[in-house]
């Protein structure tokens, strides 16, 4: 890790902080291929059940860092292509990585910002945040993080935000569901760690196995196909190791061995 962005492991929960604070944990090409390997490494690591993104500073991440937009603007059409191609691979690691992600939004979030808290499964924040899409400001659009953020908000809002560029406070972001809980900023690590505890508590293919799962239903269109696959995928899970576990620890009123003791 370089002193853009710090690992940290706590036992199987790993947390991956921004730490570019002082460019409000602004992106450039360093700080997405830095975040786009360290992802990949934790998908990897069997000892990994949960990551948690979080940033230092005032501010969860200011999107693109300036310096960064002044270089590719000078830059030619296939370099910026490449570049952002870069940026669609990291959302991608993070919006696939097979271990529950969980966003902790201590501050503002804005264009690849709110992207990566998009990606998250869960994402927790607080009421002084505030988040943008705005990059139509600058003749742009958030082109690469769109699915994602189409994905979060739905297709009716981001009409709104894509094309208005306008800022939004922490009670709309919960609404339109790009946060799932608002809490105060001093509750905010309690509330992380509530999280934490009950994805401990679910078995650990099964959580990987979770968004694969909504991303298949949700691009099924062969209705006989998507139940012929559902019904494969549980009977898998039935009876493999871990599913046997699950159901006889229930059965035997006991914890399964998966869970922290």
């Amino acid at each position: 890790m370089s002193n853009a962005l710090q690992l940290r492991r706590d036992g199987p929960v790993a947390r991956l902080c921004l730490a570019r604070g002082q460019v409000r944990n602004a992106f450039d090409a360093a700080l997405i291929t830095e975040l786009t390997e360290a992802l990949q490494a934790l998908a990897a690591d069997p000892g990994v059940r949960v990551v948690v993104l979080e940033g230092e500073g005032p501010a969860f991440s200011a999107g693109a860092d300036l310096n960064w937009m002044r270089a590719m603007a000078a830059a030619s059409e296939e370099e910026n292509r490449k570049d952002a191609l870069a940026l669609a691979r990291l959302m991608r690691t993070l919006d696939e990585l097979p271990k529950p992600t969980l966003a902790r939004v201590h501050g503002d979030a804005y264009g690849g910002g709110v992207g990566l808290i998009a990606c998250c499964d869960i994402a927790i924040g607080v009421p002084e945040a505030k988040f943008g899409l705005t990059e139509s400001k600058l003749g742009l659009l958030p082109a690469v993080i769109s699915p994602y953020v189409i994905a979060a908000i739905g297709a009716r809002q981001a009409r709104r935000y894509f094309a208005s560029a306008e800022i939004f406070d922490a009670a709309e972001a919960l609404r339109l569901g790009l946060l799932h809980q608002l809490v105060p900023a001093e509750a905010l690590d309690a509330a992380v760690q509530r999280q934490i505890d009950l994805l401990l508590k679910a078995a650990p293919l099964a959580s990987a196995a979770a968004k694969h799962l909504v991303r298949a239903v949700t691009a099924a269109t062969d209705r006989d196909r998507l139940d012929a696959d559902n019904a494969a995928l549980i009977a898998r899970l039935r009876v493999s190791p871990e599913g046997q576990e699950g159901i006889s620890a229930f059965l035997e009123k006991r914890p399964p061995h998966w869970m922290p003791r």
